[in-house]
Parts: C-alpha cells; sequence; structure tokens
C-alpha cells in the first residue's frame, strides 16, 4: 500500500471514529434525559432552598406591624390605602405586573347614629340592663379612630321583644334536643346561644327555621379562655368585654349576594337587598361573657343538661324567660345595621412563566380585618408579602418559574368570601382552564404547637416530602424536620403512620376555587395543641385585641413560626410552578377515597334494617372507587416511563394531573346549594367550617330521622350514591392513556 493510500485509510478511520463518538454520546445523552430530571428541574431544586433561606422573620415582623397599625375593614379608606401600598411594594418587589381589581359588593356596617344593644326591659318597658356599647380598648390603641363596635353583619334591623331562651351552641341537634326531648319551643322568643362548634351563620340559620325572631351570640369562657392563661393584654385569653364580630350570611359559595354566580362589576344585573341571597330574616348581635353573665343570671325553667353548661358562674337554665318573682321582664334588642354597595379592591400580582405562561399557581389570602386583624388575617398577609419579596429576589437574580404564579390580595373576605369568589366568577373560565392549584394564605397562626394543613389529597405527597426538608421553628427541637415534629405532637395514639391532614371545608377564600371550580387546593398553619385546647378559634377571635403585640408577646415572639409557615405555604407555589411534573398524586386521591366511602357506608349501615327495605347499596360506588384506584396506579406507571425530554408528553400527563380535580365537578351542584359543586368535598350543610367528604350522601343521611316521608328520604340516598359513583368513575377514565 502506497504511503498516500494508509493515509486515506487513517483519515477514513478517524472520521468513523469521530462519527462513533458523536453518536454514542447523543445516544447516552438522551438515555440521560429520559433516566434524570431536566434542567429545569435541576436548577429548581437549587433555587427552592435559596428561596426558602431568603424569607426571613425579621421581614415578617416588619410587615405584620406595618400592616396593622390602623383598623382596615373591607370597604373602608384605610384597606384601600393599604391595597395601594401592597400594590406599591410588589412592583418595588420586581412582579412582572400588579394591578388593583374593583367590585361593588353589598356590605353592612353598624348605624354611627345608632348603635346596636341588648337590653333587659321591666314590665313598664323601661331598660334595667343595657349590654357594652363598645369593647374597652386595649393600651396603646386609645386614640385609633374608626375601630368598628361589635356586630353581625347583614343582620336584619328590628327591636323584636320576648323571653329569652338558651340553646347550647345553637347546633342542628341542640334545637333538636330543645323541641323534641325538653319539649320547649322557640317560635317568638329570643334565643341566647354560644359562639363555637359550628359557623354563627348556621346558628342563626338554625334559630330561623326555629321560629325564634332575634339570635343574641356570646363568647363563653369554656370556650373562649385557655385554662391558667390571662386575659389579654396580661395574656392572651378573651377578656370579659370582648365580643367577637362575623357575618351570619348563609351565602354557600355565591359570593355577593346580590349577584349570585356573576361578578359584582357595573354591568350586573342586582337583585333588591330583601331579595339578597343568604341574608338572615331575624336580627343579630353578638355580645361578650361579662354582658352575658347578666343575661344568663336569673334566667328560668328547667335547668340544661351538663354539656350545656359553659364556665361562667351562673345554672345556664334554659328558661322561657326568668324566674318567678322577675317573670316580668323580657329581653329587647336593638339593631339598626344599615347594607350598602360598597367597593371593594382586590390586588393581583404576576410573575410570568418562562416555559408554560398559560398555566397559574396562585397564592391568595385577605388583607380585610374586623379591627387590626393582628391574626386573621394579616398574620397570614404578612406571610404573602415575605414570600412576594423573597420571589422577586430571585427573579432579580435571573431566575424564572416555569408556570405562572399569581399572587391576591384579597377584599371583604371578612363579609363572605367576597373579593375572592367575584375573582374567581370573574376569571371562572379562564381558571378552568389554566388553574393548576391555589394555596390558601389566610391566618399563619391560631396556636403554638404544630403545623395544621388541610388540602384536597392529590396534594398530600407534596406537603409531606416538604415537611420533611424543612426545620422544625422550635428552639428546643434543633435538628429535627419539620415533619418529624408535626408527626410526634399530632400522633395521639401513637398509631398513624404520617401526620394528620385534615379535608378542607369553608370559611376561608380557597372555597370557590375548590369547590366551585374543581382547583386543588389547599392552606397551612401553624396551630393549638387540638386534644388539650378546647376552646374554640382562638380566644381573641374577630375582636379589638387581635393585635400585632398579642402575635408579637405570645403567639410568636421569634417570628420562626411564622416563617416556617411562609417556607411551607412559599414551598408548595414554588414547587407547583417550576417541577417540571406537576407535583400532584393520583394515588392519594384513591387512598382517600377508599376511606371515605368506607366511612360513608358506615354511617349508612346505622340504618341496615331501612337500607335493606328501600333496597340501598353502596356497592356501585365501592367499584368506581376500585376503578380508579386501578386507574391512578396505572396513571403513575406510565408516569414513571415518560420521555421527559418530549414536551408534548409532559403536557399531557402534567394536563391529566392538572384536570384531575375538575373531573369532581357535578355542574348542577349539590341538592339546595348550586355553587357546591364538588361531589366529594364540600363544607358540612350543617357547619360551614367542618368539611364533609361525599356531601351529598352525607347530607341525605343527616336528614334521615328528621323525615317525614321516609321513602322519599331514602331514595334521595340512592340518587346521591348513583351521582357520586358515576362521578368517581367518570374521574378515573380521564387517568386514561389516550385511545
Amino acid at each position: 500500500m502506497s504511503k498516500r493510500s494508509g493515509r486515506l485509510v487513517r483519515w477514513m478511520l478517524w472520521v468513523v471514529a469521530v462519527i462513533a463518538l458523536f453518536f454514542l454520546g447523543f445516544i447516552a445523552g438522551w438515555l440521560a434525559k429520559r433516566a434524570q430530571p431536566n434542567k429545569v428541574n435541576s436548577a429548581s431544586s437549587q433555587y427552592l432552598w435559596e428561596f426558602l433561606e431568603e424569607m426571613q422573620p425579621s421581614q415578617i415582623k416588619e410587615h405584620l406591624r406595618k400592616f396593622t397599625r390602623l383598623p382596615h375593614l373591607a370597604g373602608t379608606e384605610q384597606n384601600l390605602k393599604y391595597a395601594e401600598q401592597i400594590q406599591k411594594e410588589w412592583q418595588e418587589f420586581g412582579l412582572d405586573s400588579v394591578e388593583m381589581v374593583p367590585y361593588d359588593v353589598l356590605l353592612s356596617y353598624p348605624n354611627a347614629s345608632q348603635p346596636n344593644y341588648i337590653a333587659v326591659v321591666d314590665g313598664s318597658g323601661h331598660e334595667i340592663f343595657t349590654t357594652s356599647l363598645a369593647e374597652p380598648v386595649p393600651e396603646g390603641y386609645e386614640d385609633i379612630a374608626n375601630i368598628v363596635p361589635p356586630y353581625s353583619a347583614f343582620s336584619a334591623k328590628g327591636q323584636p321583644e320576648g323571653d329569652l331562651v338558651y340553646v347550647n351552641y345553637g347546633r342542628t341537634e341542640d334545637f333538636f334536643q330543645l323541641e323534641r326531648q325538653m319539649g320547649i319551643n322557640v317560635t317568638g322568643k329570643i334565643v341566647i346561644v354560644r359562639y363555637g362548634k359550628i359557623f354563627r351563620g348556621n346558628k342563626v340559620k338554625n334559630a330561623m327555621l326555629a321560629g325564634a325572631k332575634g339570635i343574641i351570640l356570646f363568647s363563653d369562657p369554656a370556650d373562649y379562655c385557655a385554662e391558667g392563661v390571662k386575659p389579654y393584654p396580661e395574656g392572651w385569653n378573651l377578656p370579659g368585654g370582648g365580643a367577637q364580630r362575623g357575618n351570619v350570611m348563609n351565602l354557600n359559595g355565591a359570593g355577593d349576594a346580590l349577584t349570585p354566580g356573576y361578578p359584582a362589576k357595573e354591568y350586573t344585573y342586582r337583585s333588591r337587598p330583601e331579595d339578597g341571597v343568604g341574608i338572615p330574616s331575624i336580627p343579630v348581635h353578638p355580645i361578650g361573657y361579662h354582658d352575658a353573665f347578666h343575661l344568663l343570671k336569673n334566667m328560668g325553667g328547667p335547668n340544661s343538661p351538663n354539656t350545656w353548661k359553659g364556665a361562667l358562674n351562673v345554672s345556664y337554665r334554659i328558661g322561657p324567660g326568668f324566674t318567678d318573682d322577675l317573670k316580668n321582664q323580657s329581653v329587647r334588642m336593638n339593631i339598626y345595621t344599615n347594607m350598602q354597595v360598597t367597593r371593594i379592591y382586590n390586588v393581583i400580582g404576576r410573575i410570568r412563566g418562562a416555559l408554560e405562561p398559560d398555566r397559574y399557581v396562585i397564592l391568595g389570602g385577605h388583607r380585610d380585618a374586623w379591627v387590626f386583624g393582628g391574626i386573621d388575617p394579616m398574620s397570614g398577609a404578612a406571610v404573602v408579602h415575605e414570600i412576594v419579596r423573597s420571589a422577586g429576589r430571585f427573579l432579580s437574580k435571573g431566575w424564572r418559574p416555569r408556570r405562572t404564579i399569581i399572587f391576591a390580595s384579597w377584599d371583604a373576605e371578612e363579609f363572605g368570601l367576597l373579593g375572592s369568589t367575584e375573582w374567581a366568577e370573574d376569571n371562572a373560565k379562564l381558571l378552568q382552564e389554566r388553574a393548576v392549584a391555589y394555596i390558601n394564605a389566610d391566618s399563619g397562626i391560631e396556636g403554638m404547637f404544630t403545623l395544621r394543613v388541610d388540602c384536597t389529597p392529590s396534594l398530600h405527597t407534596l406537603v409531606y416530602d416538604l415537611t420533611k426538608q424543612l426545620a422544625s421553628p422550635e428552639i428546643e427541637e434543633e435538628g429535627v424536620s419539620l415533619y418529624e415534629s408535626w408527626h410526634k405532637k399530632d400522633n395521639w395514639t401513637n398509631d398513624r403512620d404520617a401526620p394528620r391532614i385534615s379535608k378542607l371545608g369553608s370559611g376561608s377564600d380557597f372555597e370557590a376555587y375548590f369547590v366551585r371550580l374543581g382547583i386543588a387546593a389547599g392552606r397551612a398553619r401553624y396551630t393549638k395543641n387540638w386534644k388539650t385546647e378546647r376552646y374554640s378559634s382562638y380566644p381573641v377571635y374577630h375582636t379589638v385585641y387581635e393585635t400585632f403585640e398579642v402575635v408579637e408577646k405570645f403567639y410568636d415572639p421569634t417570628f420562626r413560626r411564622l416563617r416556617t409557615v411562609a417556607q411551607v405555604r412559599g414551598g408548595l407555589i414554588f414547587l407547583l410552578a417550576d417541577s417540571q411534573i406537576i407535583p400532584l398524586d393520583a394515588n392519594q386521591y384513591a387512598l382517600s377515597l377508599q376511606k371515605y366511602a368506607r366511612s360513608i357506608a358506615a354511617l349508612g349501615q346505622g340504618h341496615l334494617e331501612e337500607m335493606q327495605k328501600y333496597k340501598v347499596s353502596f356497592d356501585s360506588l365501592f367499584s368506581a372507587v376500585e376503578n380508579f384506584t386501578v386507574a391512578a396506579r396505572e396513571f403513575h406507571e406510565r408516569l414513571q416511563n415518560i420521555n421527559t425530554a418530549d414536551p408534548l408528553q409532559v403536557r399531557a400527563m402534567n394536563d391529566q394531573l392538572m384536570y384531575l380535580e375538575r373531573a369532581f365537578i357535578d355542574p348542577l351542584g349539590l341538592p339546595g346549594r348550586p355553587f357546591y359543586r364538588h361531589v366529594i368535598f364540600a363544607p358540612s350543610s350543617h357547619n360551614k367550617y367542618a368539611g364533609e367528604s361525599f356531601p351529598g350522601i352525607y347530607d341525605a343521611l343527616f336528614d334521615i330521622e328528621r323525615s317525614a316521608d321516609q321513602e322519599q328520604a331514602w331514595n334521595e340516598v340512592k340518587r346521591q350514591i348513583s351521582i357520586a359513583a358515576f362521578t368517581v368513575h367518570a374521574a378515573a377514565m380521564t387517568l386514561a392513556p389516550p385511545a
């Protein structure tokens, strides 16, 4: 072979080798991409911990202080000023856009010239006792103007007078026991009930159904004072003059009472106030336990059951009316509260997604407060502010999430979740097509014990994974993860394999997104020890004593707990927005459906004879749940094997995860509650705060004993079982591979 031919052969061999190495490298890279997360996920993991570490307790403290200096009731000038301040600061933090979105909704305020109060009157109509017109203002706030006195928003006007009847918590079962077992009819009477156990609006509805012409709400020390704790300001218990404000409507998800189902814009048709949704027809008023003592101390009639007795030094007799020597005395309510259409403002901020800008992850919490809102809602609003600040810092470093993040400061939550619901109605079509998840950001702290999480089952795995990587905020738990601390403190019976995650009910701004639109939702906060701390909510809830100082002195002096809440909420938003595969888990949904089906069937088994008589069976529901379980398992098996380098495959699987929650929505809604459309979850019809699983079936079974037509009642149970079975089966089909 010639030298020239030898050089040609060597050159050709060299070219072949280079080409072979190129293809080997290409194949190795392709395989690596299939086996490993893409670069966005790697960057996401790196940025997550920097993002969470950016959140500072001192910053949260500063945010809370500046937003609790003045009262800021929805519809007032100060609440608008706070909205404008939030908009300005979010823009300075670096969000891509921030806008103020107004709505004109029906609100309710006390009459400035005619204060509301309750009186005991003698036989001649003279007032011999009157309740307080306002709460004693805490030290340091004496010169603050515009502190609204305690009142029940949307109460009817009126001056009803009559005998007083005590009805415990005013629950359905309390009125049932009063009438059926004690033989006491409250028609034409004024009832007095203690706060706690259920939503105040449900108490009012129960009183109306029982025929009462007025209802007085009071905070009993048994429900609003922790043992061994002093009243505020020496401790965090409720003082005797403190009274809980709150709205008393039964909106059932309708939003603005005059524009149910549609956004309250300038062009929207409005009903007359007297035709508004959920507005009570009787006067309602809240009082503190010092005033309640004077109303209850002379009650006549039989003794109440022991379970009805609170912690006041009175007999808790039921009435009607006072003792024999005071029979000529009665109670008069003087209620002059007004309703008016008022403009409110949501603040909406956005970070545009880099790769999927048409997919939205939402973090929303309200801004309006009854007075200063130290806990509700500003402990949560301060957390949102710090999450936005931290996100802005990372935008300045070149980070941008895969999906769009929306931050919301809602208005008029305290008047019935109005700001959030109106925005949901305004954007319903868009959100149903594009929303991945909604994380709620109401009060960040309600106790000093451990984490509390309520969320849809598909978020369970993400919550557990995130909390395993966060540190406990407790000083004595250095080196302990948040998950370990949470699990240990929540595991009362030592038999739980994971910390408790509760069902979503209502009472906060996630309602429209989850229960009406079918968007995966969750919330997290720091809470009390529910095993030992039996008091309702937290003691100073919705009073003038919800100040910055109650948080700083008692609930979170270091602000480490609120920082942990910020890291949980912020971490959820970050991972939902920036993970290549949306971190939702259909298998966890399957496990929950199995548990809920067993639970609702067990409730039915309490009526075994009637079920056999009317041929009621849960077999179809169990079959549908089994179908869903198989579909979920097979979906996640396919998810493990997709080519993550193929954006179409990723998008298709992500869409199935995103739309799973939507599959549980019934457009017809629950019976009598058309805006509650989630077949698996809804607020209890007897307590808005509590979440029920398979609510249609649950409500039908709950009312069974009170139904005059048993055949019709059991037919409704069968109808609701069929709706649930169909919906679960249909949801399973959405997880199937393309045909």
